[in-house]
């Protein structure tokens, strides 16, 4: 029987791809809201979230209704009616049509899954952004999650997952339908927002560059601007008499600016009016802003330089106010405006370049002490000064729960010249050199002090070079670690009853060489789980190219700093009064990687020393070397 439809008969009746032949329609309906108690598949992963029939538009739907509550993700999944999996591979894509009928902003994401535990489940996920009123179609192509290539087997969908963000608000969401539809092998349309444009040796503006002032200079409050080619390149602006919202935003031709390779923009900018004049300058990206810079007065006729640095002067404490809002591989723009002038102002941007840092200027305590004032001593200390790990210390063997393609092997781990190398490559093997164990086409090396040696509160220091290779995910963090043979590892180690994730330093080498992520997680890593930190912590590796990273962990408090400047503070009841253990993992992946390039393989990531202090006053009975059950 050959079965033949067209994409716009949108509510099919669900049809098992396993009865198709080769031919197959055009779109399958996952399910129909023309059939009686079809609205019964949906299960909700919330008791805020609802479906029922919606019949008040013209053709029949669902309404999912989301009440606000602690659910972080609230929304419904949907499995095959029959078997225990769709095989959509004679498809492209799986799409949802939807209306916002509710009365704020809101974003429905769907999902789709293979099956395995998570995190190493493959999933591919895409979301849209609704008005009140508006309606959309959120779209997953197979092997895409957010524009981004991301494994996934389309002929063994086990469920999907439609669902919103939390919101303090009702949510109403109207679903339309729910199909499979496209064709094998399509690729999503590239988003124009989505592009990167590397400035070549960092000019945004000068020699040789270029632009568009119709597409590249947006005026705000009766702002002129103009680009001048000659004799140099340059930006004219010119500003109104006593107008504090006039502004001119420089932006990149399409997408956005990739300046990973830099921490600051540098801007030469001259006035060529004949009274003094004080501009502010920031830079913008979709995550937000930069710290608002004002010059000095600029004489008339005379040029200053203005830095604008990614770094904010607050570092992050919780406040949404705080820390580091720009994305420096995303920077939508540059913003020039005037906050005080004797009249119409006229100034020329002579050059704007992305400058990257110089070493890291160092404080002659670190590596020596902890960076506060008490009456510390030092708790552990390894400079890898032999030629094998100290097995009385560390572990080389351990579990992977977060990447799917690698397994750990010792033999990734060796330490020489004062220091231990961390190896990833490409090399077929089983996890842990264990033959019963899976087996993977990537190796990699893990560290970590589970069971041998644990501490509650101190300083935590660990000095480092990043591996530079992409895809890689190299992270330095503590886990809880309730001692020797109190109870198997899933509660031994729980991030609940006062356990907690210290991500120390945990980087995505696609980031470069000045980025890295600062997190704390609690309370396990399902429904309940609580997280927060920043994504946009800054940094310049010292003259040699390493990295120090340290954790100042007293009751109620974690203070992160890197190469002795703090850049994160988190103070909370809930800061972790459970022991920890050491980690340093290898994956690939992240939130926010590249794919592996073989080409670029192998890699190391290398560790100078680990070393902990503990104060006297805050010191217990379970810190340091644990008792071994043969003991």
């Amino acid at each position: 029987m050959k079965i033949r439809r067209t994409a716009s008969l949108t509510f099919l009746g669900f049809l098992a791809l396993a009865s198709l032949h080769a031919e197959s329609p055009a779109s399958l309906a996952l399910n129909t809201p023309t059939t009686e108690g079809a609205e019964k598949r949906f299960a909700p992963n919330s008791a805020q979230v609802t479906v029922a029939r919606d019949n008040t538009a013209v053709l029949p739907a669902w309404r999912m209704t989301i009440l606000p509550g602690t659910e972080k993700y609230p929304g419904v999944a949907l499995k095959p009616e029959t078997g225990s999996a769709w095989d959509l591979s004679a498809y492209g894509h799986v799409e949802a049509t939807v209306v916002n009928t509710g009365d704020a902003v809101t974003t429905v994401s769907l999902r789709l899954d293979n099956d395995g535990a998570w995190p190493n489940r493959a999933t591919n996920s895409e979301s849209i952004h609704l008005k009140p009123g508006a309606s959309g179609v959120v779209k997953v192509y197979f092997g895409y999650s957010y524009g981004k290539p991301a494994p996934l087997k389309p002929d063994a969908i086990v469920q999907l997952l439609l669902f919103t963000g939390a919101s303090d608000k009702p949510q109403t969401i109207r679903i339309e339908s729910l199909i499979a539809a496209g064709t094998t092998g399509e690729k999503p349309a590239i988003d124009p927002r989505s592009i990167r444009i590397k400035p070549k040796g960092g000019i945004l503006l000068g020699d040789g560059v270029t632009i568009d002032p119709a597409k590249q200079l947006e005026r705000r409050g009766g702002a002129q601007a103009a680009f001048l080619s000659t004799p140099a390149p340059a930006l004219q602006l010119t500003f109104p008499k006593s107008s504090t919202q006039a502004s001119v935003t420089f932006r990149p031709e399409i997408g956005c600016w990739d300046l990973r390779d830099s921490l600051s923009l540098v801007l030469t900018v001259r006035n060529n009016g004949d009274k003094p004049v004080t501009p502010g300058f920031h830079a913008e990206s979709r995550t937000g802003e930069t710290d608002h810079i004002v010059s000095a007065p600029i004489p008339p006729g005379a040029t200053q330089e203005v830095v604008i640095p990614y770094i904010s002067a607050r570092i992050w404490n919780g406040d949404k106010t705080c820390g580091n809002h720009l994305t420096n591989d995303a920077v939508s723009g540059v913003t020039i405006s005037v906050l005080a002038a004797e009249g119409p102002v006229s100034l020329v941007v002579e050059s704007i370049l992305a400058r990257a840092p110089l070493p890291a200027a160092l404080p002659e305590w670190l590596g020596q002490r902890p960076p506060v004032e008490g009456d510390w001593v030092q708790t552990f200390n390894d400079d890898f000064s032999g030629t094998t790990v100290d097995l009385k210390k560390w572990n080389v063997t351990g579990p992977n729960y977060w990447d799917k393609k690698s397994h750990w092997s010792p033999s990734n781990v060796t330490v020489s010249d004062g220091l231990i190398h961390m190896r990833y490559e490409k090399k077929t093997g089983f996890h842990n050199d264990d033959p019963r164990e899976k087996k993977s086409d990537y190796t990699g090396g893990y560290l970590d002090t589970y069971g041998k040696w644990v501490q509650r509160y101190g300083y935590f220091e660990a000095r480092f070079k990043l591996p530079k290779a992409p895809g890689l995910w190299p992270a330095f963090w503590l886990m809880p670690d309730r001692g020797v043979g109190s109870q198997e590892q899933s509660k031994r180690q729980d991030t609940a009853d006062g356990g907690m994730e210290f991500d120390i330093f945990e980087h995505l080498t696609r980031w470069g060489d000045y980025r890295t992520n600062i997190a704390m997680h609690w309370d396990g890593y399902g429904k309940g789980h609580q997280a927060t930190g920043s994504d946009k912590i800054y940094f310049s590796p010292d003259k040699d190219g390493y990295v120090t990273a340290g954790l100042l962990w007293t009751p109620g408090v974690a203070a992160y700093y890197i190469n002795g400047r703090e850049v994160l503070r988190f103070e909370n009841p809930r800061v972790a009064s459970v022991p920890a253990d050491i980690m340093f993992t290898v994956p690939t992946g992240g939130w926010d990687n590249d794919p592996l390039d073989d080409a670029q393989l192998p890699a190391e990531w290398v560790i100078d020393y680990v070393r902990v202090w503990q104060r006297k006053d805050l010191g217990s009975p379970v810190d340091g070397p644990q008792k071994q059950p043969s003991e």
